[in-house]
């Protein structure tokens, strides 16, 4: 018996042949030619209850489509997604998603933005005592009543992810976080998730990123996809202890090598 969190078999996507996947890739050149195009091929990926799993690989790859299959918005063109030994049909309750761009509501405050995601709970003034605990956790109690607009990137995605752990996720989707936050915002950023990581030791989280020592620092496992399509080309655990340094030996053996598989042999 497969007892898996996540499975995937043989998940495949093209686009060009059904037009309701077109809007995901409309700026590309194929797409404007209705031509198909293979997106993702036969990927095959068990990911187990409580692992961060991260997804590398070259922009365009198709990490951000994985994701997407993965939570329901986006049906595959062939194979199956599977999650908790149920066939994925669509968005579930139990999945939550954290997008590249951002989702808060810009008309709430903070506070009624994480408040959003404990509709589970009937009782108003628990709810905001609740939602208030979670931002706490992201050291953001001092700026309940700020809009979005009043914060930093770094805030906002802060605030992100207080939202997304209320909902009590069983499965947390992580899409590119802090691609837009400065160097140093994105070290704390990753110190921020490491932290909530630990502390909610059941939540299974895929984690798509550009940034390498980002993965190797976050991850129990580092998952490299192909150019297009994308294709798994490779899977690394990491059974090092956290907190992690960059600089021990097998950590920086480690990030050599995945360089290599992503083709970079000499800016290390």
């Amino acid at each position: 018996m497969n007892t898996s969190k996540i499975r995937l078999d043989r998940v495949t996507l093209e686009y060009g042949k059904n037009r309701k996947h077109r809007w995901l890739f409309r700026n590309t050149e194929d797409a404007r030619r209705g031509e198909p195009k293979t997106i993702l091929d036969s990927i095959d990926l068990e990911i187990e209850a409580g692992e961060f799993v991260s997804i590398l690989g070259h922009s365009g790859c198709g990490k951000s489509s994985l994701l997407k299959v993965i939570a329901g918005f986006v049906k595959p063109t062939g194979g199956s997604v599977w999650v908790n030994g149920r066939p994925v049909e669509g968005p579930r309750g139990d999945q939550v998603f954290v997008f590249q761009e951002g989702a808060l509501f810009p008309w709430l405050t903070i506070l009624k933005n994480v408040s959003l995601a404990l509709n589970f709970v009937t009782d108003p003034a628990e709810r905001i005592d609740k939602a208030r605990k979670y931002l706490e956790l992201v050291s953001l109690e001092a700026f309940e009543d700020y809009y979005p607009h009043m914060l930093s990137g770094g805030m906002r995605q802060r605030a992100e992810i207080a939202r997304a752990l209320a909902a009590q996720p069983d499965v947390l989707l992580v899409d590119e976080p802090f691609s837009g936050l400065d160097y140093l915002t994105r070290l704390q950023m990753r110190e921020e998730i490491l932290y909530l990581h630990m502390m909610l030791e059941k939540t299974t989280i895929l984690f798509v990123t550009h940034d390498i020592d980002e993965a190797l620092q976050l991850s129990n496992r580092v998952v490299i996809l192909s150019e297009r399509p994308g294709r798994i080309k490779s899977c690394y655990s990491i059974n090092i202890p956290h907190p992690r340094l960059l600089s021990c030996l097998e950590l920086s053996e480690l990030r050599t090598s995945i360089y290599h598989q992503l083709g970079v042999h000499a800016a290390l």
